[in-house]
């Protein structure tokens, strides 16, 4: 019976060991603060599409760092980062594990374009031969699909993804997210650095918004792809204790529209934020995608010492 063995090869768990070298080092050079955060705590997102882990008596698995981390950034960190495990329930695949390992950091004073240079700052030091390309995400998405987003009708865009093999009922959110990941993502040149921007208003997440120059609302958020694989997700983070309760209200409401647990609302972050969180921008990216970047694979078990079906 060989089921005890690793999923990953020798090779790629040194793999994994040098890819952490040159992140800390590349932080460290920057005078980022590495910290560290509970991995178990009281609350979890509302986020309709992260399903937490609940462990009963105690609270949940976290699904990232971030709400921790933005409390430490309210306390005066500076700037931080983060290398921990984190879990997310339904999430087993080819490309997904409940347990994976994140890198997340906030920078203070950054705007968005700034975090989008660190970024590609490092992928420069993990990818050093792979060029890079920006695109607004209304442009590329009008470019592969002949429809605008966000003016186009939602008859239009919701026919189109059903033309595309998208199941019946989705609202316009969800057919442009359909289309985003299989028509437009795919299309996208493997061997380049494919940064995204302006995301619709409605995936804001936790991200602010701004009027475009068209006069769109969008998401002051990014995202960065390369070899299919989607990196990094950043945002100039929303700074409103308000607006953010508003947005776990809304959360919840469309989940229970799906039929999902509600999420209660973090209190210690909706106070960090009302003590004030600095201006500043956040990233996170998966450790296994960054892996599975470098070594040219489409299965996540290659970069884990022993994925779900081992663990």
């Amino acid at each position: 019976m060989s089921d005890w063995q690793p999923t990953a090869s020798l090779e790629a768990i040194k793999a994994r060991a040098e890819l952490l070298r040159t992140v800390r080092a590349f932080f460290d050079a920057r005078n980022v603060l590495e910290v560290d955060t509970p991995q178990l705590a009281h609350y979890g997102v509302s986020d309709l599409h992260i399903q937490c882990i609940a462990v009963p008596g105690y609270g949940y698995l976290q699904s990232s760092p971030e709400y921790h981390m933005k409390r430490l950034l309210a306390a005066g960190s500076g700037p931080i980062y983060q290398v921990c495990k984190a879990f997310r329930d339904g999430e087993a695949g080819g490309r997904h594990n409940p347990e994976f390992t994140m890198l997340e950091w906030y920078r203070p004073g950054f705007a968005l374009d700034d975090l989008v240079q660190e970024c590609l700052n490092l992928f420069a030091k993990l990818f050093p031969v792979a060029p890079a390309q920006r695109y607004r995400f209304r442009d590329l998405f009008a470019d592969v699909t002949q429809l605008d987003p966000l003016t186009a009708s939602d008859q239009d865009l919701i026919a189109c993804a059903e033309f595309h093999g998208a199941p019946h009922g989705l609202n316009k959110p969800a057919a442009v997210d359909y289309l985003m990941a299989t028509q437009v993502e795919t299309g996208l040149p493997a061997e380049q650095l494919s940064v995204v921007t302006d995301f619709p208003g409605w995936a804001c997440a936790l991200a602010q918004t701004h009027e475009d120059k068209d006069g769109a609302t969008v998401a002051r958020r990014f995202e960065i792809y390369y070899r299919g694989l989607e990196l990094a997700n950043g945002y100039q983070e929303l700074t409103d204790a308000k607006e953010q309760r508003r947005r776990f209200e809304q959360d919840n409401i469309q989940r229970a529209q799906h039929g999902l647990t509600r999420m209660d609302a973090d209190p210690y972050l909706l106070g960090a934020m009302q003590n004030g969180l600095p201006d500043c921008s956040g990233v996170a990216m998966g450790v296994e995608r960054l892996l599975m970047a470098q070594l040219a694979t489409a299965q996540i078990s290659k970069t884990l010492g022993f994925d779900w079906s081992r663990a």
